[in-house]
């Protein structure tokens, strides 16, 4: 069956609020440069990095939370996650699931037909291990806000499941960040991890994840969500910001924070770090600038460890853990892409357990 010459997508326009994202009916369906495959996208799901780079929020001339960043100026040099201007239009959008339609000239064609999820790390094919050769699929690679999307196809992971596209659409970006930050901070059995923000995408994936390396897991969360992240595997879940955050935990003794949160509470987290504990960090949604008293660093013997980009077996053991069922989607609703203004202001308000998907 011929692929048409044009198809649906939501297109980014440039930084700023919702209205810089512009639905399409008649843009042209990408075709596969020869290392790449294209794939009809079956559902996209949702992350920060989309909102951030929307709104520019990674510029330095933001310092408040992800919701405020439209109210600053973001600095024009480096409103991007690596720093460096993007160009628009820009289809965003990273974690798809879908079925390869057609290949590129040095591609297998087998692979038509394949069922993939994206790992969304683009690399220097001659360099993959060098991380500052590295671009983010959605970012300064157009990705699946489409009916069609092309990419590396050592980025289209197949993938073999009962799980339905949507749900295969929550993992490539949070749970891979969140695998990425526990291979970091050197996640074991021994350890217990406190994760805030464990409602969210990346949280609810670390508690999963962090338990099946059979740590011990101590989750932050509003209480309506309590039975939500308690599903997750969550051995203790506390309110989001307790007043008196070590009396709340006890006797428990953390070794390792897994954050995404950020913002004015961080120090609070920080603090009940035991002795040699390991702050991992990926994000910092309730914002950037936040208060550290070195004393606490450096004379806990404390080691914190930031987590971009991910090492290259993490997407690989994600598809194995899919693949054993040793990890579960968690699937908050699902929108239409044409719905997709709609859905990105739910997934700001954070009033929803797991990742929000669009389906074209």
């Amino acid at each position: 069956m011929p692929l048409p010459s044009t198809m649906q997508a939501m297109i980014l326009t440039g930084h700023g609020d919702l209205d810089k994202y512009e639905w399409r009916t008649d843009w042209p369906t990408p075709t596969p440069a020869a290392d790449q495959v294209l794939v009809r996208v079956g559902a996209c799901g949702m992350n920060n990095t989309d909102v951030n780079t929307r709104a520019g929020w990674y510029s330095k001339a933001i310092t408040g939370a992800t919701e405020t960043a439209t109210d600053q100026d973001p600095d024009g040099e480096d409103p991007s996650w690596g720093g460096a201007p993007i160009t628009f239009p820009r289809i965003q959008g990273a974690d798809v699931c879908g079925e390869i339609v057609a290949v590129g000239s040095d591609i297998d064609p087998t692979r038509v037909g394949e069922r993939i999820i994206t790992d969304n790390w683009i690399r220097d094919p001659d360099d993959l291990q060098n991380k500052d050769k590295t671009g983010y699929y959605g970012s300064e690679l157009n990705g699946g806000y489409a009916q069609y999307t092309v990419l590396p196809a050592r980025n289209a992971l197949a993938v073999t499941s009962d799980l339905t596209d949507a749900e295969l659409a929550t993992f490539s970006c949070s749970y891979s960040t969140a695998e990425g930050m526990l291979e970091r901070a050197q996640v074991t059995s021994a350890d217990t991890v406190l994760v805030p923000g464990a409602s969210g995408g990346v949280g609810g994936a670390v508690v999963q994840l962090a338990k099946r390396r059979g740590a011990r897991v101590i989750a932050l969360a509003s209480e309506a969500k309590h039975a939500d992240v308690t599903a997750l595997g969550a051995d203790i879940v506390l309110p989001r910001a307790p007043d008196n955050l070590r009396q709340a935990l006890g006797d428990e003794k953390i070794t390792v924070l897994a954050d995404v949160v950020g913002g004015p509470y961080w120090a609070t987290l920080v603090d009940v770090l035991e002795r040699g504990g390991r702050l991992t960090t990926s994000g910092a949604i309730a914002g950037p600038m936040v208060d550290l008293d070195l004393r606490t660093l450096y004379l806990r013997d404390l080691t914190f460890t930031g987590s971009t980009v991910i090492d290259l077996s993490v997407m690989p053991n994600l598809i194995r853990y899919i693949e054993a069922g040793e990890i579960k989607p968690s699937l908050a609703a699902t929108y239409p892409l044409s719905d997709l203004k709609q859905a990105q202001a739910k997934f700001i308000e954070k009033k929803h357990t797991g990742n929000i998907v669009v389906l074209p």
